[in-house]
């Protein structure tokens, strides 16, 4: 393959080392889901599925229906949890590809049965309870009834009754998510979780024994080993990202798994007083040099870093001087003397003694670091070391 001129590298060892290191502090009773959702976090979620099955991980996690097929359809076979919501007109698929389903509702669960029902086989889902996060889930009572309420029957242990007895679904776990795990301040998340085991043990109480529980994602993973129970789902860990700066990070030791990389495509001498890109937001203050990178907003660069990033060229640091363009962006090399063309830029990852981390471009936007390795687009090609 011709060199490209931009490239994600992805270090499939590093992905092995991570999920070594969330196994030693993971309790050995509870089985692993490594989630691979918006393509496995920018990594690729064929590559980055098959690395972590071959390092004993037991199930995945998607967002939707379309992440599921796309990893049947490349004959991976391990069980895959759908978190978000499936049309009950797609029970064929869920069927044919054999994919998990969240349900979060008596409703939709019944409207979900019967539509396997023609099919003949029944779907396995897995209900999500919304202890706090607000998103997804069903309510259990102690967040249902209002102090307005005292002496009105809970509802949500029935709700789950109900669905646990529709013919042609298979129950197969219970779930929730955390929403402050990854606080230095754990008040809210240890709240939830309580809320969650009360309502596990209301469920058995009225004889309900769902077979896996999971609530760890991989903030309580680290922080909260009381969370494993049955199974827990580790995410950004995987990558190699922790999941806050408050998070401890002496507790596990990860690997970023992608290093994002361009090349310079031109470069010319311009004088003081010289004005860069679109709306000529950046003028020179002196005679320097500027090099054009092949890397824009359309391969995922974001353009809030425009005159505020910066990138490694020859293991030195060039700012991004004004608009970040669509396909392309600029840099002072002015003070790097050895620059010349197609040389290898790095946005972020290493470079000599020089690096520029993820954490460090998320801070300078103001967003997490999820959203910056997750926005790398798919046309930027992912070159997978493994040696």
């Amino acid at each position: 393959m011709d060199s490209p001129l931009v490239w994600a590298e992805v270090d499939l060892k590093a992905i092995a080392h991570n999920i070594r290191e969330l196994r030693r502090v993971t309790n050995p009773k509870a089985r692993f889901m490594a989630v691979v959702k918006a393509n496995a976090y920018g990594h690729g979620i064929i590559e980055v599925a098959r690395q972590l099955l071959e390092n004993g991980i037991e199930a995945l996690g998607v967002a939707n229906i379309e992440e599921g097929i796309q990893i049947r359809k490349d004959g991976i076979y391990a069980p895959v949890l759908i978190f978000g919501y499936t049309s009950p007109v797609h029970a064929k698929k869920l069927i044919e590809f054999d994919l998990t389903q969240t349900v979060f509702s008596c409703e939709t669960s019944e409207k979900l049965s019967q539509a396997a029902n023609a099919y003949g086989k029944k779907i396995k889902v897995h209900i999500k309870v919304d202890t706090g996060m607000g998103r997804l889930g069903l309510l259990p009572g102690r967040l249902r009834l209002s102090k307005y309420d005292k002496g009105t029957k809970d509802s949500s242990v029935s709700e789950v009754e109900s669905i646990s007895r529709l013919n042609m679904l298979e129950l197969e776990g219970i779930y929730t998510h955390f929403a402050t795990a990854d606080k230095a301040d754990r008040t809210y998340a240890k709240n939830q979780f309580e809320i969650f085991m009360d309502f596990l043990n209301r469920l058995r109480a009225a004889g309900l024994e769902i077979p896996v529980t999971h609530a760890a994602n991989s903030a309580a993973i680290i922080n909260m080993p009381e969370t494993h129970l049955d199974m827990v789902r580790a995410g950004i860990s995987i990558y190699g990202l922790y999941p806050s700066e408050e998070v401890d990070r002496s507790i596990i030791k990860l690997k970023p798994a992608m290093e994002l990389k361009t090349k310079i495509i031109h470069l010319k001498k311009v004088p003081a007083g010289f004005k860069i890109s679109y709306g000529t937001t950046y003028e020179t203050e002196k005679p320097t040099t500027i090099a054009t990178v092949s890397i824009g907003y359309a391969d995922g660069l974001n353009r809030l870093l425009s005159s505020k990033g910066r990138l490694l060229v020859c293991g030195q640091s060039a700012p991004i001087v004004g608009r970040i363009c669509m396909d392309l962006t600029m840099l002072d090399v002015g003070e790097i003397q050895e620059v010349v063309m197609e040389e290898e830029v790095v946005v972020f990852g290493k470079q000599g003694n020089a690096s520029i981390t993820v954490d460090e471009i998320a801070s300078t936007i103001n967003t997490i670091n999820y959203e910056v390795i997750s926005t790398i687009m798919e046309r930027v090609p992912r070159i997978y070391i493994t040696t």
